[in-house]
């Protein structure tokens, strides 16, 4: 059976939040292109390289206050992201 490990996500403003945590070529970096709300009126990335990924803010968990300013959100489309299916996809 294989076994799915689970990343964490980072606030890229940590200092434990590595730039090119997976040495992907930057050149081909994957970027912030939208948002949008699930059922349940989480905020999702809309990715690049087609992949999604929720971006919640729900402390001590997850603290992402940015998610819930629309101007702040703004401001992360075009920034790099780390996708972690693409990284999983390459192991």
């Amino acid at each position: 059976m294989h076994k799915n490990e689970e990343r964490t996500s980072l606030n890229k403003d940590l200092p434990e939040s590595e730039q090119n945590p997976d040495g992907r070529d930057q050149s081909t970096a994957v970027v912030i292109i939208g948002f949008h709300q699930d059922d349940d009126w989480h905020w999702v990335a809309e990715l690049s390289c087609g992949h999604t990924q929720h971006l919640r803010h729900q402390p001590p968990w997850q603290s992402r206050a940015w998610v819930l300013d629309p101007a702040r959100r703004l401001e992360k489309i075009g920034q790099p992201f780390a996708c972690g299916w693409c990284a999983q996809e390459r192991e």
